[in-house]
């Protein structure tokens, strides 16, 4: 079984966590400085929030589709690559407080999605915690387009 998750970047982290608390009766899975999940029963979701800019508008960060082995992410990564979509794997990857496998692709709308699975616990937000502020699944402008599809910047994710 899988569920999909959903990442947001917000401004009101605690407001967050408390608005979401109260929409889906759960408390956070996983709460880390700057960071809040949900592992949501019904209906299936990983809610993923991160802290943004302050007095910013909640927005997407990116989506996802969390499995439960490496063996899902191979076969995802398979089935993309065959129906043509480029892919960008990882594997072994400090995001999100997680060690995880996963691969990258990209929906029409340039929007970054994530097949995944998490391995462990980590110790940081993103693999290159900097202070900046993580862009998971972001386009890379500068690489070449595979029918239109920008490659993922794996290196910016969280």
């Amino acid at each position: 079984m899988s569920r999909v998750q959903l990442a947001l970047r917000v401004s009101d982290l605690e407001g967050s966590i408390d608005f979401y608390t109260k929409l889906f009766g759960v408390a956070p899975a996983k709460l880390r400085p700057g960071y809040a999940n949900f592992a949501v029963e019904r209906p299936p979701l990983k809610l993923v929030l991160i802290e943004g800019e302050a007095d910013q508008p909640t927005v997407m960060d990116h989506l996802g589709v969390e499995v439960f082995s490496g063996d899902e992410v191979t076969a995802a990564t398979s089935r993309l690559r065959e129906a043509g979509l480029l892919t960008v794997p990882e594997e072994n990857t400090e995001c999100c407080y997680a060690l995880q496998d996963k691969v990258w692709v990209h929906g029409p709308g340039q929007e970054p999605w994530e097949v995944y699975v998490v391995k462990g616990d980590a110790d940081r937000l993103a693999k290159h915690d900097d202070g900046g502020a993580c862009r998971c699944g972001e386009p890379d402008t500068n690489a070449e387009t595979v029918a239109g599809q920008l490659p993922v910047a794996a290196t910016n994710c969280c």
